[in-house]
């Protein structure tokens, strides 16, 4: 395998970032997050953001590159990936490139499926009906017309739904029928993926105890201090798991138990959605972690791969 560009992925509180940092520790490489909520600014314990000491002593990329306040596309994504692909290349450093966006990773390994231009009139008349009729409703249709699309996206993307709904209006094609360069059998890539998996059980008590560790940190303080900034939040950023739930607490709309609990639910189906995009990647060198093994361990069992 190859050792200058490696991609680690894993459902959502895997260990994949501690990971990522000992092995570019011992191979002396930069990192580049591939993760949806981490190129904000200032949303920091939601998002499970590697610590302050351990940027320190490693360089990531694009980590805290937008404000709150500003959308992010996997467009933009594909654009800041490459620059600083190009960047590390240039300074002959290996790369680590860790995350569990699965259309970001899909669009870094395989490139960025385009589809039609937006129609502004259908995508405002989709936003209405969701707005009306419930984002569950459109899943249904969606579902009805590209059941594998539906499949893959949550029920809860709205933004991804509404897309899927208006490539077909406008093409009459499945959405998923044209997204042919990520179903290639024999994509041409330079990178070595890797796969964290745990089991089912031992996942969920990691995001239960995540969950708990990220309020014990602040997690309040920090949704009530980002809530009093000048700009609103994006929609994108105030929809993220974690912050949403505490947005409604803050609102009165829930207990901070309640809330709590919501998050959790909310991650377990995220990591659920996650494992169904993951099954679907190629060439993907999967490590199998048991309970309680150390991460010197799974850093060894990697490096053997490699």
């Amino acid at each position: 395998m190859k050792t200058n560009k490696i991609l680690i992925l894993g459902v959502t509180a895997s260990g994949k970032g501690t990971l990522a940092f000992n092995l570019a520790l011992s191979l002396d490489a930069e990192i580049v997050s591939v993760d949806s909520m981490k190129v904000y600014r200032r949303m920091d314990v939601g998002t499970a953001k590697p610590p302050v000491h351990a940027r320190q002593r490693i360089k990531y990329h694009l980590i805290d590159i937008v404000e709150p306040s500003d959308s992010f596309s996997v467009g933009a994504f594909v654009n800041e990936v490459q620059q600083a692909i190009n960047q590390i290349d240039n300074r002959g450093k290996p790369i680590v490139a860790v995350g569990g966006t699965a259309l970001y990773i899909k669009a870094l390994l395989y490139g960025l499926f385009q589809g039609p231009g937006a129609d502004e009139q259908l995508r405002a008349e989709l936003w209405a009906r969701a707005r009306a009729e419930g984002l569950a409703e459109l899943h249904r249709e969606l579902k009805s017309i590209d059941p594998r699309a539906s499949k893959n996206i949550s029920p809860n993307d709205a933004k991804r739904i509404v897309r899927a709904l208006e490539v077909y209006r406008i093409t009459g094609k499945p959405i998923s029928a044209q997204q042919k360069q990520w179903d290639a059998p024999n994509v041409a890539h330079d990178w070595t993926i890797i796969g964290l998996r745990r089991e089912k059980a031992e996942e969920n008590k990691r995001i239960n105890a995540r969950t708990k560790k990220m309020i014990g940190a602040g997690l309040v303080d920090e949704v009530k201090s980002l809530l009093s900034e000048e700009k609103p939040l994006s929609k994108q950023a105030c929809s993220a798991i974690g912050y949403a739930e505490i947005i409604d607490h803050l609102a009165g709309r829930m207990s901070l138990e309640d809330a709590v609990e919501l998050i959790k639910k909310n991650t377990r189906r995220l990591a659920k959605n996650q494992r169904t995009w993951f099954k679907t990647f190629k060439n993907v060198n999967w490590l199998d972690i048991k309970p309680g093994e150390s991460d010197k361990t799974v850093l060894q069992r990697l490096k053997g791969l490699l």
